[in-house]
């Protein structure tokens, strides 16, 4: 969607991987999230729907999730826009991982194959299986991938130590994510999916509160498995079936890409069975039918701008 017009109208853009957001009066921000999609903290491609998906995806899980910790969604006034309260993001992502797994090089599973027995300050035993289920969910930070570096990954330890969070904040964001990842294993186990592991960000609103912002629980923050699938997959060495962008990842990692340079192009069929997973995931997980909209013009979302503000 061109935003020309609206960038000489609204104060304050912001670009990020995947989404575009502007100040609006009284600390509240819109963000529209499109389809690009990022991996190995890059843009690999553009996958149809994908924006619209994220966006009700993750207002819907906000709008159930606030007896955890409140969050910054206010409105969702198009399919692919969200008016938010406006926060200054912590510089960690709190990712809480629930399985041996991952294709990135911070994943728990590449760095288990490499031989890593400790990880985020955590000690993992020999003889596991990829994919495995760990005792109990963990917590493993990175820093916030910046100018076109990559996440970081950090222990707890580092975090307060290294001044990046303070130490009674750090302990309230691991609760709420701990808290946060129990809730959505139960919500993706009753409609028949695994929560594998999932990112969470959280930032500081003027008043000082701990908010969760970004998005939830999305098959781009997250690894949703098909359960009925997956211990036979697992038996025979196979991937699991899955709900999220894991294809990108598998097939760019095939292709020898690990986030450096120009990723390669990928194959129409691998981007439009993304396209399907995502929707099959809002699908299953809201018991919605997920109805593609037009997107607006930049008058008409100016128009809902000026209704909202």
């Amino acid at each position: 969607m061109p935003l020309r017009d609206i960038d000489l109208q609204l104060p304050d853009r912001r670009a990020g991987k995947v989404r575009v957001s502007w100040a609006l009066p009284n600390d509240r921000r819109i963000i529209v999230t499109t389809d690009r999609l990022s991996a190995f903290d890059r843009v690999v491609a553009v996958v149809p729907r994908k924006g619209q998906v994220l966006n009700q995806l993750s207002a819907w899980w906000f709008e159930n999730t606030r007896d955890i910790i409140d969050n910054h969604f206010i409105a969702m006034p198009e399919p692919h826009t969200m008016i938010v309260t406006a926060a200054t993001p912590l510089p960690v992502e709190v990712v809480v991982r629930g399985a041996l797994t991952g294709s990135t090089s911070t994943a728990l599973l590449t760095q288990y194959l490499a031989g890593h027995r400790t990880m985020y300050g955590h000690d993992f035993a020999d003889g596991l299986a990829p994919h495995s289920a760990l005792p109990e969910p963990i917590i493993t930070p990175t820093t916030k991938a910046q100018d076109g570096g990559h996440d970081e990954p950090i222990t707890s330890h580092d975090v307060v130590a290294r001044g990046l969070v303070e130490t009674a904040m750090w302990q309230q964001v691991c609760s709420a994510a701990l808290a946060l990842y129990s809730h959505g294993c139960a919500v993706a186990a009753g409609v028949g999916l695994v929560l594998a592991d999932t990112k969470y960000e959280f930032g500081i609103d003027s008043e000082g509160r701990v908010l969760l912002i970004d998005e939830l629980h999305t098959p781009d923050s997250s690894r949703f498995w098909v359960a009925a699938t997956l211990g036979e997959r697992l038996a025979q060495g196979r991937e699991p079936e899955s709900l999220d962008k894991e294809p990108v990842r598998i097939a760019l990692a095939a292709a020898g890409y690990r986030g450096s340079g120009t990723p390669p192009e990928l194959p129409v069929d691998v981007i439009a069975a993304t396209s399907v997973r995502y929707v099959a995931a809002y699908e299953r997980i809201t018991g919605n039918a997920f109805v593609p909209a037009a997107d607006p013009t930049p008058d008409e979302l100016l128009n809902t701008l000026r209704e909202v503000a």
